[in-house]
């Protein structure tokens, strides 16, 4: 028996040894065929960008060679950029980094709609109606609302400075707004429509959403 048990050991130590070893020479091969392809790919973007006949933009290169990678791998592995983060949090978490308002499109203006309550915006004492004429010293003339939502967007307790024109003001007013967390509800309301009918305002699939229809379920049912 005690012969048995030791071939048993000998036997496992051997092929634990064996998978290391064939791991190891398995992670050096990846490790150097990924070097190598960086290189060569460093070296080729860069005398692109250097020697191209006409003028080139880096980053957008960068991202039709980083979104063509991707797609050759499967639907769902894509790449974020940084000026999208807050937009894919927003979408899986309903928060944002941002001044905390609602912004549309009114004929060649983008003016604020509706500031959050309790939020940057409300409390710098912007107002619906007020025309966005600049962000941070530059003027967005031409600018579509999204383009100025992304630029809104940003970390929390960054700065914006905005210029607006309000009714009734002569002259444009500046506000420097510092962003914060906003949290928007999945289920911004819930009530009672009349003795038997219950109804729940479903806005968005966040990370809580469940939860908070499942809350508004059970307030109803009380």
């Amino acid at each position: 028996m005690r012969k048995y048990i030791s071939k048993t050991k000998t036997w496992i130590l051997a092929g634990a040894i064996a998978l290391t070893g064939a791991f190891t020479v398995s992670l050096t091969d990846d490790f150097f065929e990924i070097s190598r392809n960086m290189d060569i790919f460093a070296t080729m973007f860069r005398e692109l960008n250097i020697y191209y006949v006409d003028e080139t933009k880096p980053g957008d290169l960068m991202k039709k060679g980083i979104d063509a990678m991707l797609e050759s791998l499967d639907p769902y592995t894509n790449y974020i950029p940084e000026s999208e983060v807050e937009d894919y949090r927003f979408m899986t978490t309903g928060q944002y980094g941002g001044i905390g308002a609602l912004i549309g499109q009114k004929g060649d203006h983008v003016v604020i709609t509706d500031p959050y309550e309790g939020f940057p915006a409300q409390k710098a004492d912007l107002r619906a109606g007020d025309v966005i004429i600049e962000i941070d010293g530059k003027p967005i003339k031409g600018k579509k609302y999204d383009e100025i939502s992304k630029i809104l967007k940003g970390q929390p307790k960054t700065p914006v400075k905005l210029l607006v024109q309000r009714d009734g003001e002569k002259e444009p007013i500046e506000k420097i707004i510092l962003r914060d967390e906003i949290k928007i509800n999945a289920v911004p309301y819930f009530g009672m429509l009349d003795d038997e009918t219950g109804y729940i305002r479903l806005t968005g699939f966040t990370d809580n959403a469940g939860g908070e229809v499942k809350n508004a379920l059970l307030e109803l049912k009380t």
